[in-house]
Formats: C-alpha cells, sequence, structure tokens
C-alpha cells in the first residue's frame, strides 16, 4: 500500500478531538528492502515520536537500572505478588520486607518487558505496524506490547471515552511514549 492512502486510512481513524493535532509523517521513503522507512508522528506540529530518534523531549531508558530508580514510576503491588514472594523465601519474612521484595521483583519484570518494547520499536518499520493496525481488531492492538500498535489505537475514534478513562492503571505500567498519547487522548475528551 502506498504511503498516502496508508497515512490517509491512518488519519480516517483518528479521534473528532484529535483531528489536525496529530498527524502521521514520512520525509523519507524506504529505497532499500533491508533498511527501514523513516516515519514519525507528531503532535502540534512537533515531532514526538521518531521510531529511532532517542533525542526526544519523551523519556527514553538506557538500562533497566534507570527504570528501576525512576521516582515517577509507581508499580500496584497486588497480595498475589506478596504471597508469591512468601512462597519462595520458604520462612518467616516480616511484611513489610515481603512487601519490598515483591516491588523490587516486579520492578525487575517490567524494567525488562520495557527495554524489551524499546528495542522492538526501534527496529520497527512504521510502515509494516500500521498495515498490521488496519487489519487486527482494535482491542488486540490496546492490549498488545507494541508501542506503536498501543499509540495507534490509544488515538483512534473506536476507542470511546469510557474506555479511556478505564484505563488510567494499565497506563501506568507503559512506557513513557504511550502514557504520553494517553494522556493527550484523555485530555482532548
Amino acid at each position: 500500500m502506498s504511503w498516502s492512502k496508508l497515512k490517509q486510512q491512518l488519519e480516517g481513524f483518528l479521534s473528532p478531538a484529535l483531528e489536525g493535532r496529530v498527524e502521521y509523517c514520512a520525509p523519507g521513503y524506504r529505497y532499500l528492502p533491508d533498511k527501514s522507512g523513516i516515519c514519525y508522528i507528531s503532535v502540534d506540529k512537533k515531532n514526538v515520536l521518531n521510531m529511532g530518534d532517542k533525542t526526544n523531549a519523551i523519556r527514553w531508558y538506557q538500562t533497566e537500572l534507570e527504570i528501576k530508580n525512576d521516582p515517577e514510576l509507581r508499580l500496584p503491588v497486588s497480595s498475589g505478588d506478596i504471597e508469591a514472594v512468601r512462597l519462595a523465601t520458604k520462612g518467616p519474612v516480616p511484611e513489610d520486607r515481603l512487601i519490598i521484595m515483591a516491588r523490587s521483583r516486579k520492578s525487575t519484570e517490567y524494567a525488562k518487558e520495557l527495554m524489551s518494547a524499546q528495542a522492538a520499536l526501534v527496529k520497527s518499520n512504521f510502515i509494516v505496524v500500521a498495515n498490521k493496525f488496519l487489519t487486527t481488531p482494535i482491542e488486540e492492538s490496546l492490549d498488545s506490547s507494541e508501542m506503536v500498535l498501543n499509540i495507534l489505537a490509544l488515538v483512534d475514534r473506536r476507542v470511546g471515552k469510557k474506555r479511556i478513562l478505564g484505563m488510567a492503571e494499565i497506563m501506568e505500567l507503559k512506557h513513557p511514549v504511550v502514557r504520553y498519547f494517553y494522556e493527550l487522548r484523555r485530555g482532548a475528551l
């Protein structure tokens, strides 16, 4: 599918509140089969998401330790997480220490998922992901671990106000890029 047709279809799915604000751009086309196309998403004429550019305003993590030490990161710890740590320790451990251990374990898992998602984003081809978005149900795109699919689904008009507002807790566990687009959409409701 040509870029102009793909762009037209993607912009046709934009939420009415975001029309004219969110734009998909492709300043260069793909000439070599092994080189991915240069594409980015801009909001209010500012380049927000360039697939391989880590110099934009949104925070990119370089290491797992940066993610673990991020003061803005708030991972909810459930009683199931605490119980899993209790079973793994096989001994009497104070309750407050179990909570700390469960939070540490959860932040490690989260950091690995986030680093993996960032690596996939840098290597991905926007055009391929956009075509995948157009052919899959919106629920799959929202639940996907792929950041670009999440972003395209969040700005989609098929995702209603009630669903957006109900996703607040899930969005805390997403990459800052996805959270940015979530806040953009939530603010446009």
